[in-house]
């Protein structure tokens, strides 16, 4: 790739980031209300995203072979537990990644 061709893919790609950011201010202004249905999505869709965040992080899973799983799910559970105990999703992704990551790292090699 040329040094042209990878200045005119970064200026590309920046331009759409800008556009798609500005994008909702241009279409519904500070006069005019977000429709029902864009709210209603805005309100579901973090909760979609979520599960199948869970289904593909799970897909691959084999309950036949060591260990089992049994990582992920515990992970899972502390995820779980995190959120139900502290209610904050960051703290929650957080310390299942680090309960994972410690799993893999040093119990399950």
């Amino acid at each position: 790739m040329t040094e042209l061709h990878a200045a005119a893919m970064v200026a590309v790609i920046s331009l759409v980031t800008i556009a798609l950011r500005f994008l909702p201010f241009w279409i519904f202004g500070e006069n005019r209300k977000t429709p029902p249905w864009l709210a209603y999505l805005g309100q579901m869709l973090p909760f979609a995203i979520m599960g199948m965040l869970v289904v593909y992080c799970l897909k691959d899973i084999s309950l036949l072979s060591s260990p089992y799983g049994i990582p992920q799910l515990l992970s899972c559970a502390v995820v779980a537990a995190l959120h139900v105990w502290k209610r904050s999703t960051l703290l929650s992704i957080a310390g299942g990644t680090a309960c994972y990551m410690l799993l893999i790292q040093f119990v399950f090699t």
